[in-house]
């Protein structure tokens, strides 16, 4: 008769590790510790003054001082640098983190007074205090945008299509390849004075034209489209390629049916992150499109407005009350991040359904 026998149970700590629910409390105690010290160091002023961000940062710190000490205690020294190594990471991330969430926070907050449909149903045509709104600027962002994707996405993508197709190994391939480096790298600034100037030689000087926005902005795109498209169009595997050519289907069929479609998604996706990358200049509108408080539609004739430049110009130069232009620029800069939003949402859309489909 063959006798089994059962080893006793054992508990985390004296197997030598720490339990699951070890790393979660050090890491609300260091949270508490560090808000109870901030708490006593603003005792007497404004709850308001509270700083959360500091609290996070000093609160991340004392848990990796805290998992170091306990898991060199309670495990090895090889776990502790483990488990520190992994905090870093994470502390890293919480740190990265913290400006966007404090930024998204404030706008919300702070443009939540004016998101209202007077803001996006009124301009500020004849009005020099309280009231109107954006709808003027707007309509300029979007068709002012919608022209530059137009010119941008087209010269874009037969750019990309000629460096991957045609231009290999050429030595024009190689010198577009560095200008559009070179075009990544340059201030929206320069792009607008380049445009500006243009049509100044051309028209005169003092030209403003929702047109001459769009061809900003298209100077900016650009670069961003073709560097994006490219890599996409070069992860494409040139055994679908090749099986085209074996058929006998012509270059230019087999890069319209095979490589665009398969490339699609990932190029649907760039694009939109173009788009989403020069929908909030300043700079280059500022000095091609000029600002007006009324609505024109016109892309050709006359000034137009944008929410980047509306937002600056409410903001810089406020009148009476000043706390009735702030409201207007917090809104506008509120609806302006809800436009990036909405347009990368619509990009992973577009990219879920043009994806290509594998499986039966």
């Amino acid at each position: 008769m063959t006798v089994t026998a059962v080893a006793p149970a054992t508990s985390s700590r004296s197997m030598g590790r720490l339990p699951k629910w070890a790393l979660w409390a050090l890491l609300v105690a260091s949270f508490a510790v560090a808000a109870v010290v901030f708490a006593f160091a603003n005792v007497g002023g404004d709850p308001a003054d509270f700083n959360i961000a500091l609290t996070c940062v000093v609160g991340m710190v004392l848990f990796l001082v805290l998992i170091y000490v306990v898991s060199s205690i309670a495990e090895s020294r090889r776990h502790a640098m483990d488990r520190l190594m992994t905090a870093l990471v994470c502390t890293a991330f919480v740190i990265a983190l913290l400006p966007l969430v404090s930024l998204l926070y404030t706008v919300v907050v702070a443009g939540l007074a004016r998101f209202d449909a007077e803001f996006f149903s009124s301009s500020m045509r004849n009005v020099v205090g309280e009231g109107g709104g954006a709808v003027h600027a707007l309509w300029g962002t979007l068709l002012i945008t919608l022209g530059a994707t137009v010119i941008s996405v087209p010269i874009g993508l037969m750019t990309s299509i000629y460096l991957v197709e045609y231009g290999q190994g050429k030595k024009l391939a190689r010198g577009i390849t560095f200008l559009v480096d070179v075009m990544t790298g340059i201030p929206s600034i320069v792009a607008g004075l380049f445009i500006y100037s243009v049509f100044a030689l051309i028209m005169g000087p003092g030209t403003r034209l929702g047109i001459m926005g769009s061809l900003a902005l298209s100077v900016l795109m650009i670069p961003v489209v073709v560097r994006g498209s490219e890599e996409l169009l070069r992860i494409v595997p040139n055994e679908l390629r090749e099986a085209a050519y074996a058929l006998g289907v012509p270059k230019w069929l087999t890069i319209l049916k095979v490589v665009m479609p398969t490339a699609i998604a990932g190029i649907t996706t760039s694009i939109m992150l173009a788009i989403a990358r020069v929908i909030g200049e300043t700079a280059p509108l500022l000095l091609t499109v000029g600002m007006v408080q009324s609505m024109n539609l016109n892309m050709f004739s006359g000034q137009m407005a944008t929410l980047p430049v509306f937002t600056y110009m409410q903001a810089k130069y406020p009148g009476i009350p000043a706390e009735a232009f702030i409201d207007r620029a917090w809104a506008s800069a509120l609806a302006l991040i809800l436009i990036v939003m909405i347009l990368n949402l619509l990009a992973r859309v577009i990219a879920k359904v043009f994806a290509p489909k594998t499986g039966r």
